[in-house]
């Protein structure tokens, strides 16, 4: 069986090491999600790293993992497609940023379209 290589900082799994003896060390820093009215998403188009298909992406959500995936849940159904939630950004698949922004407006976010 083969180790794994570690790659970066990232691949020790979050943890910070310290020297320091009055070092404490507190997992528990979850985000407070803001309100609708607070936050500022942006909607935009990516081709890269996809073989070439068209995927809408929405980042800017301040909060946490779980209110993230709740409106990424919400997107995917109204828009009745795939998509998934990664490095806190919504991947929806297809070109749906119109309707995703039609969508966030009404939920009371604000929403600026990114590029073309």
């Amino acid at each position: 069986m083969s180790k794994k290589k570690l790659n970066s900082l990232e691949d020790l799994g979050g943890f910070v090491f310290s020297t320091n003896t009055d070092f404490e060390f507190n997992q528990n820093k979850e985000k407070e999600t803001l309100p609708p009215s607070q936050q500022y998403l942006e909607a935009l188009f990516s081709k890269k790293g996809r073989a070439g298909k068209t995927v809408t992406v929405i980042r800017g959500f301040v909060g946490n993992e779980i209110d993230l995936k709740a409106l990424a849940k919400l997107l995917k159904t109204k828009c009745g497609v795939g998509g998934s939630v990664k490095d806190f950004e919504i991947i929806i698949q297809g070109n749906y940023r119109d309707k995703i922004m039609d969508i966030l407006k009404r939920e009371g976010y604000n929403v600026k379209r990114i590029g073309g």
